[in-house]
């Protein structure tokens, strides 16, 4: 089930807890795209962590509440408990470091259903698989180890093959908001994804000169 996350950068632990869990977490900046990137299937309860400014964090948790009507499970530290055990902005909180366990039942109980993994779930392009409810990537069946972003840039290739993309519309549509870090990032990113593909398969993303890229 897909579940948003914010901030867009969440923590890898926190990440492998919502995968292991059996959800599927896409990042988000604010609430416009809550609401624009809303499956038609709809959103699992959204899920904010905290790791600077608790006020932006509850901000966003009310907007979340009343405008896209989702519950919100904030992941705060220990020390936060007092600060937002009051807090009507949202649903329920879960302590950092997170016991999967427990993460797992407060967003069940906050209406959530995880997914079993199925055949449906895999993303294939040629000898590559992509498991979308465990963010497993495999070449010729062995496992590539892929970062999370690298596993996202990835997948939009894969579902999007053949159209060249900007590194513009790639930050937008994979990254989701204006990262620090510019189109630089898109080339960082897609020259380690041609490293781990491997010599054979790097030719798979191509460089459209004064463009950005292709997959296929």
């Amino acid at each position: 089930m897909l579940l948003p996350i914010y901030p867009p950068d969440p923590s890898a632990a926190l990440l492998d807890a919502l995968v292991e869990a059996g959800f599927q977490p896409v990042p988000v900046s604010d609430i416009d795209e809550v609401i624009e990137r809303a499956p038609e299937s709809g959103w699992a309860p959204a899920v904010i962590e905290v790791r600077r400014d608790l006020g932006s964090a509850l901000a966003l948790a009310g907007k979340i509440e009343d405008e896209a009507r989702l519950p919100v499970l904030l992941v705060i530290d220990r020390t936060l408990t007092g600060e937002v055990a009051s807090e009507s902005a949202i649903s329920d909180f879960i302590l950092s470091p997170i016991d999967r366990t427990e993460l797992r039942v407060r967003l069940q109980r906050l209406g959530a259903t995880p997914q079993e993994g199925d055949a449906a779930e895999v993303l294939t392009f040629r000898d590559l698989e992509l498991n979308l409810a465990t963010y497993q990537a495999t070449i010729a069946g062995t496992p590539s180890d892929l970062t999370y972003m690298e596993y996202e840039l990835l997948r939009f290739f894969v579902e999007n093959t053949s159209r060249v993309w900007s590194r513009e519309q790639l930050l937008s549509k994979v990254w989701g908001y204006d990262y620090f870090g510019g189109s630089r990032t898109v080339d960082v990113h897609v020259r380690r994804l041609r490293a781990k593909l491997g010599e054979e398969r790097s030719s798979w993303i191509t460089t459209v000169r004064s463009v950005g890229y292709r997959f296929g």
